[in-house]
């Protein structure tokens, strides 16, 4: 289970299932998919990248592609390039939450937008049957880089967000870019919005992650004393690839993830009437926000693309996954933790107030996310039948995976459970959420018993 190929792209453990010959498989067949033309290709900062980077881009160029490298950025920042270029596709070396052994290849279309599921499983199907090829000398075009990314991604979350408004607050932040690729964009942007920035963990030259990849509260331990000790007004943490945001507010204290895209929510329904699209994992609070202003919410199948897809079905103004994935179409139809933070200064600023007085404006509940391994030997269709039979007088889903929404139950009544294969792990998830800690407790212990007997 070390090779993960899902609509999320395709991930491995290098040197044992990503390995130089499938580097040249998925780059020949990625030629072959888009029919040669631009392809646009950045990274994150893992150690690995470098090597990966220049075998795929120089495949890519062999293939007949015009190949512009643009180093170690972020994922919404290759989004951004391909629309902006013009490019027929673009692709992002970047394992994104997986652990520093882990490298990935995430595939983006002429839309901007990562491939959806039958694009997905086309190009998988080619990358298996792909024969050698590739053109002759004199078709083979030098590779590019281009150093403007950086600068058109800012300008554009700029222009969404009152940047005046944020730059008269002049704003103290902490940033934990935990070393990836959000490590030098971050910085440029929040001085253009005249913060006073105080850089951890951003040196995106190391290679390595100073702490665990994902921007969870566990993880955030060195952010928060950062945040007390320099009497911060806000500490900002990203992912390795920087498209998910988890903020620390001035006491030190983690908001936790799902709040991110909950303060996006407001942020928008603030400007502008319209829907919500978030995933099926996503915190109830999004409703209860979206309900103030009138707004229906409506919810996809995890996964960036499945968010997208639905958001333009209902032309939602803002989405977005309770991971930390904020997604605005007024920047981009991808997460971007770049507008997360213009959103959350600009709610700061607008109102007046600190970041932890518009958390507790939010309504409060309690989530666990738990994982059971594949490996324990998990029976899905066995999984869900038990639920059904069991939980049939509740609200059941089963769009992705099985979801359970708790309308009679004694105990439960007001929480819900989420359980689904990962498309990045070879896990299962198990995610609850309540209206306390000890409710949310017997929701997850409940039905992660149910899933390992099963």
């Amino acid at each position: 289970m070390s090779l993960m190929k899902s609509i999320s792209g395709i991930r491995g453990i290098v040197g044992q299932s990503l390995t130089p010959d499938l580097i040249t498989k998925i780059a020949m067949a990625f030629s072959r998919h888009i029919g040669g033309g631009t392809v646009v290709v950045g990274r994150d900062s893992r150690g690995s990248g470098g090597a990966i980077a220049g075998c795929f881009d120089a495949v890519l160029s062999l293939c007949g592609c015009n190949v512009i490298d643009i180093g170690i950025v972020p994922t919404p920042t290759v989004q951004i390039m391909v629309e902006h270029m013009k490019a027929k596709g673009g692709v992002v070396i970047s394992a994104s939450h997986n652990p520093i052994q882990w490298n990935a290849f995430k595939l983006i279309n002429k839309s901007g937008n990562f491939f959806g599921p039958d694009e997905m499983n086309g190009f998988l199907q080619l990358v298996d049957e792909i024969s050698p090829f590739g053109v002759a000398w004199n078709k083979i075009k030098p590779i590019q880089c281009d150093d403007t990314a950086r600068d058109i991604h800012i300008q554009k979350v700029l222009k969404a967000i009152d940047a005046d408004a944020i730059r008269k607050k002049h704003f103290t932040v902490v940033l934990d870019s935990v070393n990836g690729a959000g490590s030098i964009i971050t910085p440029e942007l929040l001085k253009h919005l005249g913060c006073r920035v105080i850089p951890i963990y951003c040196d995106m030259q190391s290679g390595v992650f100073p702490r665990g990849a994902e921007p969870l509260a566990k993880n955030l331990m060195q952010l928060a004393d950062a945040v007390k000790q320099h009497k911060a007004d806000i500490g900002f943490a990203q992912d390795p690839d920087a498209d998910r945001l988890a903020i620390v507010d001035e006491d030190g204290k983690p908001i936790g993830e799902e709040l991110t895209v909950t303060l996006a929510v407001m942020r928008c329904l603030l400007k502008k009437k319209g829907s919500v699209v978030v995933n099926m994992s996503t915190t109830g609070a999004v409703e209860d926000v979206a309900h103030r202003f009138g707004a229906t919410v409506y919810r996809s199948k995890v996964g960036e693309i499945h968010v997208v897809e639905a958001m333009k079905k209902h032309r939602a103004v803002v989405g977005g996954e309770g991971n930390g994935g904020v997604i605005a179409p007024e920047v981009h139809y991808g997460r971007d933790s770049l507008v997360g933070i213009g959103y959350c200064l600009e709610l700061m600023a607008l109102h007046n107030t600190s970041i932890s007085e518009l958390v507790s404006s939010l309504p409060a509940y309690y989530m666990i996310k738990d994982t059971i391994t594949v490996e324990q030997g998990i029976d899905t269709g066995a999984i869900e039948h038990e639920i059904t039979s069991q939980y049939h007088d509740e609200i059941i889903n089963t769009l992705d995976g099985i979801r359970v929404d708790f309308i009679h139950h004694n105990l439960f009544k007001g929480g819900w459970v989420h359980l689904r294969a990962s498309n990045t792990e070879p896990i299962f998830r198990i995610i609850a959420e309540g209206k306390t800690k000890e409710q949310c407790r017997a929701i997850i212990d409940t039905f992660k018993t149910m899933t390992i007997t099963s």
